[in-house]
């Protein structure tokens, strides 16, 4: 059963001359606990898609369906709750707050939301992540790596049904990008989400259950037709 689903999606930048076709029709479908990478260029719609799938933006035109919901028609603050309590992000650049340190850093979606932290659960996240002697660190004590942990530890923390990652290696070195993947299939597998992460590495990319291809705001070879 998809629980991630876009269907015709499409988005503009700009009118006239400078109308930027950013995506062109693209319609996918994503199961439960399935980990998706969507691979292409710098250009290419990658990073635009996935901030349709997670309601980051809106699109001109096309729906996206989570858990049954469709997530366009919802007013902002309904869908920044929605967005809270169902998505969890992995940004390139870690998003952590430098003032925080790394538990504080972790549960803070949660405490925003007004929820009671599950502290054994957040617990559980970081032994998994092996963060247990960072904890009261800062994000200006950690490494690269350890930084991305956080922010993977931050992502799962809430229970998110879904997990969109926007090129969590592209700041790391190889040897830490192959850790940070591995680390994040087993916290998907072991938590029971779903992962959706965008790449321009092949070699990562691989690594996920499934490969969709974006050139051009279209799914490859298939004219933007369900993958």
């Amino acid at each position: 059963m998809a629980v991630l689903e876009s269907i015709d999606l499409v988005k503009h930048y700009g009118k006239g001359d400078s109308l930027v076709k950013a995506l062109n029709g693209i319609s996918i479908k994503v199961e439960k606990e399935e980990f998706v990478a969507i691979v292409g260029t710098s250009g290419s719609g990658k990073s635009t898609l996935l901030h349709m799938l997670g309601g980051l933006d809106r699109a001109t035109s096309g729906q996206v369906i989570i858990d049954g919901s469709r997530i366009f028609t919802m007013k902002d603050d309904e869908l920044t709750v929605f967005r809270r309590r169902n998505i969890g992000f992995v940004f390139q650049n870690y998003n952590l707050v430098p003032i925080l340190n790394v538990y504080e850093n972790i549960v803070l979606p949660i405490e925003l939301d007004g929820n009671k932290v599950d502290k054994a659960f957040v617990d559980h996240v970081i032994g998994t992540l092996g963060l247990e002697d960072k904890r009261n660190s800062l994000p200006g004590q950690l490494s690269g790596g350890q930084q991305q942990r956080v922010a993977i530890a931050r992502a799962l923390a809430a229970k998110p049904s879904i997990i969109l990652a926007d090129e969590p290696t592209g700041n790391l070195d190889s040897v830490t990008s192959q850790e940070v993947m591995g680390l994040l299939k087993v916290t998907g597998r072991q938590f029971c989400q779903t992962i959706v992460m965008i790449t321009h590495n092949e070699e990562i990319a691989q690594l996920a259950d499934r490969t969709l291809r974006i050139e051009d705001g279209r799914i490859a070879g298939t004219g933007g037709e369900f993958v």
